[in-house]
């Protein structure tokens, strides 16, 4: 990934933005030479379009990135800047219309994330990015920018590697490392001691031969506010003994989305130094089809002391997720927040790109959406709602960890969390999908490190 360089005011390429309202008068800043140049090639403020402008000797002098219908330059979005380090020519490139400083950040670091490429796997190199940098715009956050490149960076990193390279085991140790360079503390639960403990967890992780995990990773801080993390961490998803169809399985080696994201976000909270105290919380399991495999069917007690009839082994993220949370509700943080790819009905209801977000109180739910929305991070608010708790009903047990109705699916695995965060006030449950499906500037198809700044940034506001 490109970095932001440093160099004295004026030099480099110019680079201007142009909006619908604002070319008009950008055609008058420009050369006569230059003017009449964009004007031959036709050139408009469309979105993304873009403009080289020669000099008088064919170089290029300078280039124009329309923004389309925005009323202000002010109003770009990091990914208006994410197409120009594959577009523009070799060189060194400055910002030459001012920005707010929000604005330059956001440009900053699309222009960083626009450099990302998924190349490990290949035998035979990609094309490899024109060589050509940006000298860091006046007033940005650089600092922000690139800590924010590198977590997400890593998160996409996490979530792309298939699943015979990340197991519980491997993600583990990604954890572990995060907590070796931030000088934190973890305790790995396995074996006797999980089975003992987080019995779902256990339960779920039972059918691989690669065993499941909870991982417990703290950074203390005396005295400060304490922020509790936890991300679903299923390395395949198989669907257990209810077996997933084949097309529906080609993905689900990001089915350990939400803990991806939930360590990116620990990430950046860390290099930053944000004055809270994290903790994280992965449970990390494989749902595999073997003798050992969990049943519907089956009931287990879960760290709550909850009975859980199994209605599905496929709904296998809520439970593991259960029993974590339990874990984390017993501290009663001033904040918790857990991100997983949990619900197929989060996106039929909102697509891949809007994660679902629901919380204990809604004006979280929406100073998030609001926060989100600035950062071109988006989130969508949803409803606890407690009239279809009733969905969860068994017979047989405390409740089932599933519905027999195939309405409002995402509702009704908020609800399931629901009953294992009983003693913090501040409760944020994410239901993201995680991957891009397919090839836009700066998110390649692939995996999608969701939420992990519009969380940040409403963890900075809240608590410093």
């Amino acid at each position: 990934m490109q970095t932001l360089v440093t160099a004295p005011q004026g030099e480099g390429i110019p680079l201007w933005l142009a909006t619908d309202a604002s070319y008009a008068a950008l055609l008058q800043s420009l050369t006569p030479m230059q003017a009449a140049w964009t004007k031959a090639q036709g050139f408009a403020s469309d979105r993304h379009r873009l403009q080289l402008l020669p000099d008088g000797e064919g170089a290029v002098a300078g280039a124009v990135l329309g923004l389309g219908a925005k009323k202000s330059v002010d109003e770009l979005s990091l990914w208006d800047a994410a197409p120009l380090p594959e577009r523009l020519p070799a060189g060194s490139y400055r910002l030459a219309t001012p920005l707010s400083a929000h604005a330059a950040t956001q440009f900053a670091l699309g222009w960083l994330l626009g450099s990302y490429r998924l190349t490990r796997y290949r035998s035979v190199p990609a094309k490899p990015l024109v060589a050509n940098s940006l000298i860091a715009p006046v007033g940005a956050d650089v600092r922000y920018a690139h800590a924010a490149a590198q977590a997400m960076g890593w998160a996409r990193d996490l979530i792309n590697a298939p699943a015979n390279e990340l197991g519980p085991e491997e993600l583990a140790a990604a954890a572990l490392e995060l907590v070796a360079q931030y000088a934190g503390h973890a305790v790995v639960h396995t074996g006797e001691t999980l089975t003992r403990e987080y019995p779902l967890i256990a339960a779920v992780g039972a059918g691989s031969a690669r065993a499941p995990r909870l991982i417990d990773c703290r950074w203390r801080r005396a005295g400060a506010a304490r922020i509790t993390l936890v991300g679903k961490g299923v390395c395949f998803d198989s669907g257990g003994l209810d077996l997933k169809p084949s097309a529906a399985m080609l993905l689900m080696k990001k089915d350990m989305g939400g803990a991806a994201c939930a360590l990116g976000l620990a990430r950046l909270l860390l290099e930053l130094g944000a004055p809270i105290e994290l903790r994280l919380l992965i449970p990390a399991v494989e749902n595999s089809v073997g003798s050992r495999a969990y049943r519907p069917g089956d009931v287990w007690r879960s760290r709550k002391g909850l009975t859980v009839e199994i209605g599905n082994t496929d709904a296998e993220g809520r439970l593991v997720l259960a029993d974590a949370l339990c874990e984390a509700d017993a501290e009663r943080p001033d904040l918790l927040i857990d991100l997983a790819t949990l619900t197929g009905a989060a996106r039929t209801a909102l697509g891949p790109d809007l994660p679902a977000v629901f919380a204990s109180d809604p004006t979280l739910a929406q100073e998030l959406a609001e926060i989100a929305h600035a950062h071109a991070d988006p989130v969508w608010p949803m409803p606890l709602w407690m009239g279809y708790d009733d969905e969860l009903g068994s017979r047989i047990a405390d409740l089932n960890n599933v519905s027999a109705s195939p309405f409002a699916g995402s509702i009704i695995a908020a609800l399931f969390l629901r009953r294992f965060v009983s003693a913090t006030p501040n409760w944020l449950h994410v239901d993201l999908y995680g991957w891009n499906p397919k090839d836009r500037p700066g998110r390649p198809q692939g995996a999608e490190a969701q939420c992990v700044r519009a969380l940040y940034q409403l963890i900075r506001r809240r608590f410093g």
